[in-house]
């Protein structure tokens, strides 16, 4: 079996980190792959290294027309059983062709910008619903859930990002945008006057945050860390993860703080409020509440035996449904199934 990946995107956000491990395990399963990427992607290096195939030369042009030129080319090249799109701009690359080509959904999006795809994959059953309702048949939309990539790192020494070892620690693993909502989190540290925030993320309202965090006269206990490869190590010299996002489809960080043992406290968007069990899995307040939010805080910082519930019942739900293992057999399953006619 050969699939062959399209990753159009840039950046480093959950969807270009959770197609990379999705790529790294499969390689690691045996699977022939040929991926589309940009080589200016953050991840580029990591995926060579490891030997998968990857064509560059599909993006390296700035004129969409020739992209998707070059695209059909590499398809009658290559000839692969599976094409896999991950999200819209990748999606709207794609040739017309009979090869089973999969539609990869990490939010909302419109089916429409996904017209030449046949299938269809949501990362939550209510994404998967979201297909059905604006049109994809049912026996063609499928869930597949995402897997933390948590490496075996032990826990930072807070003094190397300048933190006394008696703080506590909130940290938010986010891109700084403003769906994200981490102005609200810092809005509770003047309340919290034994916590630092840590933010590990880049993008574009950096400045605005430092601004913020300066006129609420926190600017001393605040840390931004930018974009960071040692998520596992930052979970696990924390005392809360934090998830303050305004909109938040999904939230691969969900996973990563029940995997770490990290309580996690978050804001009531889709799909935080889809997975975490409010009071056993984790906290949910209201979003923008920067009083809940606050309060919600302070409970887990000084209720030792809440914290122990979170962490216990957050890593069950984990084990039970979010393991690499598991979700790479339902990948496997999932394109064997479809390379077979039988979807």
């Amino acid at each position: 079996m050969k699939i062959l990946h399209i990753m159009a995107g840039r950046g480093l956000g959950g969807a270009e980190t959770y197609s990379t491990d999705v790529m790294l395990t499969l390689h690691k399963a045996g699977i022939s792959q040929c991926i589309v990427m940009s080589k200016k992607a953050p991840r580029y290096h990591e995926l060579a290294a490891a030997g998968l195939k990857i064509n560059t030369g599909v993006l390296s042009v700035p004129f969409r027309p020739l992209q998707k030129l070059l695209l059909e080319f590499l398809v009658k090249r290559y000839q692969p059983n599976i094409i896999h799109c991950w999200m819209r701009r990748a999606a709207s690359l794609v040739p017309a062709t009979s090869i089973p080509t999969i539609g990869w959904f990490g939010g909302y999006y419109d089916p429409h910008y996904f017209k030449r795809c046949g299938h269809f994959v949501g990362v939550t059953k209510d994404i998967t619903a979201h297909m059905v309702k604006h049109g994809v048949p049912a026996d063609r939309a499928h869930f597949i859930p995402t897997f933390p990539d948590i490496a075996a790192l032990p826990p930072i020494d807070r003094l190397t990002l300048s933190t006394p070892k008696n703080a506590k620690v909130l940290l938010a693993l986010s891109r700084l945008h403003p769906k994200k909502g981490l102005d609200t989190l810092l809005k509770t540290l003047p309340s919290l006057p034994d916590c630092y925030i840590w933010l590990a993320g880049d993008g574009p309202l950096r400045r605005e945050l430092e601004a913020l965090a300066k006129n609420l006269g926190i600017i001393e206990r605040v840390r931004f860390l930018g974009w960071r490869t040692d998520r596992a190590a930052l979970l696990r010299a924390a005392d809360i993860c934090v998830l303050p996002s305004r909109y938040e489809p999904f939230g691969t960080v969900i996973l990563e703080a029940w995997a770490s043992g990290t309580p996690l406290v978050a804001c009531r968007s889709a799909g935080p409020a889809a997975h975490i069990n409010d009071d056993v899995d984790g906290l949910l307040v209201p979003i923008d509440d920067v009083a809940a939010l606050t309060k919600a805080l302070r409970r887990v910082l000084d209720d030792g035996a809440l914290r122990r519930r979170l962490i216990a019942q957050g890593y069950a739900t984990y084990i039970k449904s979010y393991t690499r293992e598991s979700v790479t057999q339902q990948w496997l399953q999932f394109y064997k199934q479809l390379a077979a006619g039988k979807l």
